[in-house]
């Protein structure tokens, strides 16, 4: 049984870390850029729908920050890094 139980919660614990994870992408408001090159940007990083591209660069500019990406650090890295290729300012944190 503690086999079992172990393997089950190991592949729960892989299951959340591809779907998501503790940690995020944050996109800061850009006086800078166009808001279509952030949106093209932004769906460049991450694969998103323009839709939700749209709705990040939005809540950016009004709010002065979004959650652009969740995901493993890996992964917000990534996407960071991609989102730095035009001067976008990101960081990377772990969520709560």
């Amino acid at each position: 049984m503690p086999v079992q139980t172990e393997e089950k919660t190991t592949s729960q614990s892989n299951s959340t870390s591809q779907t998501g994870g503790p940690w995020v992408v944050i996109l800061y408001d850009d006086d800078h850029h166009t808001v279509d090159e952030v949106v093209l940007q932004v769906q460049k990083a991450t694969g998103c729908s323009l839709e939700k591209a749209v709705y990040i660069t939005l809540t950016a500019h009004t709010a002065g920050r979004a959650i652009a990406h969740d995901g493993t650090e890996t992964e917000c890295e990534r996407v960071a890094a991609v989102l730095r290729q035009i001067r976008l300012q990101v960081e990377t944190d772990r969520s709560l």
